[in-house]
């Protein structure tokens, strides 16, 4: 999942669980790069590799920032918790608290008819 610096997604790809996260993000990228032509820096955490890195900067020029685990103990990490902020929102749908989808696609539409939720919420909160 891409995400912008608010958490709402820009690029989503759920892959069977053979896939490692470097390969995933890489063909999200590739794929989203077209789509996101202002985009400047991705922050990843330290799962994606080098690899990963280097095909981002040569691919889709784009600067790669790796936030790091704090070694002693928990410490918040700056826009580590973007994206895992945006995981704990689509949580609270009852449909991705467990994923009982048989396709992939099929779990793609979900998350993007909780996050259009999320947003149509966002522009018109209920009182």
């Amino acid at each position: 999942m891409a995400v912008d610096s608010l958490g709402l997604v820009w690029a989503l790809s759920v892959l069977t669980a053979d896939v490692q996260d470097r390969d995933g993000g890489c063909w999200l990228l590739a794929a989203a790069r077209r789509w996101l032509p202002r985009v400047r820096e991705v922050i990843a955490d330290s799962a994606f590799s080098r690899r990963f890195q280097e095909f981002v900067r040569a691919t889709c020029r784009w600067a790669v920032t790796i936030t790091k685990k704090a070694a002693d103990g928990f410490k918040v990490q700056p826009r580590r918790w973007v994206v895992e902020r945006t995981f704990g929102w689509l949580v609270r749908y009852r449909r991705l608290m467990v994923d009982y989808e048989y396709l992939p696609e099929t779990s793609e539409a979900m998350i993007q008819a909780a996050m259009t939720h999320l947003m149509l919420r966002r522009l018109h909160p209920t009182q």
